[in-house]
């Protein structure tokens, strides 16, 4: 069993939500990262989310995007960042899952990537650009690796489409609140909690929540169906204005704790 599935098993026995923060490293200032996440995990995170930086996020809203852009001014290449989960890796158990896109992984090389990430000691990959269906040969590699990889459903996957997501996803899946990019909403649409249901009558294995989630009442109403949540851009931009690390640090560890 991995650190992931640990998590869900002892939070499930807990009955209580995965809340899983999603930074960008090395936002909003160079030095941010592995005290953020340090900072998080004391805040009550189950897991993190660390996106990889990418000049053309074809997932991420404005908030993400603006987010990406300063940290590829302060040096988050995709080597650097495995860096940095080595680093905080020494100094913490809990699951770390990054979030990239292909082409920056298939330019460092694929199976030089999850020799990395593995060593750096990743636990699990979301890659949006990459589907399910064409996925085969990156899970063996993965797997080889001992590497998880988590796909994303969204409002309009059917219930087969939940199905074979929920069955290629090696712990849990992540499942998209609205159709569109991620950025924090005040609500969700009529048939939102009609979509979590749907999700959870068609998967076996955990699933959370991301996309739009920004506070305490949302968490709330999303765990009583899903087993956690993603929050991204409201945790950016709650530290974005920060001057200092020991600020940013602060400001993150404070709206993640607002949050339970």
């Amino acid at each position: 069993m991995n650190r992931i599935s640990e998590t869900f098993q002892k939070l499930q026995q807990q009955k209580k939500p995965a809340i899983v923060p999603y930074v960008t490293p090395e936002f909003p200032l160079k030095g941010t990262t592995v005290p953020l996440l340090l900072a998080l995990e004391r805040a009550g995170a189950a897991m993190i989310e660390i996106g990889i930086p990418f000049s053309d996020p074809l997932a991420d809203g404005p908030t993400i995007q603006h987010s990406s852009e300063i940290a590829l001014r302060n040096g988050a290449t995709v080597l650097r960042v495995l860096e940095l989960v080595k680093e905080a890796r020494a100094q913490t158990a809990i699951p770390i899952i990054l979030m990239g896109y292909f082409n920056p992984i298939l330019y460092f090389g694929v199976e030089k990537f999850l020799t990395e990430a593995h060593h750096s000691g990743v636990d699990g990959l979301i890659i949006p650009d990459l589907p399910p269906e064409e996925s085969k040969e990156f899970r063996e590699l993965s797997k080889k690796y001992g590497v998880s990889n988590v796909f994303l459903i969204a409002p309009t996957s059917s219930e087969e489409r939940i199905r074979v997501i929920d069955a290629l996803s090696t712990d849990f899946t992540y499942c998209v609140s609205v159709t569109g990019v991620t950025g924090s909403r005040s609500s969700f649409g009529n048939h939102f909690d009609e979509f979590l249901h749907r999700v959870k009558r068609n998967t076996k294995k955990p699933f959370v929540v991301g996309f739009g989630i920004k506070g305490k009442e949302q968490v709330t109403m999303i765990s009583s169906i899903a087993d956690g949540v993603v929050v991204g851009s409201a945790l950016l931009q709650a530290m974005e204005n920060a001057t200092s690390v020991d600020e940013a640090v602060s400001l993150g560890k404070n709206f993640l704790s607002s949050l339970q």
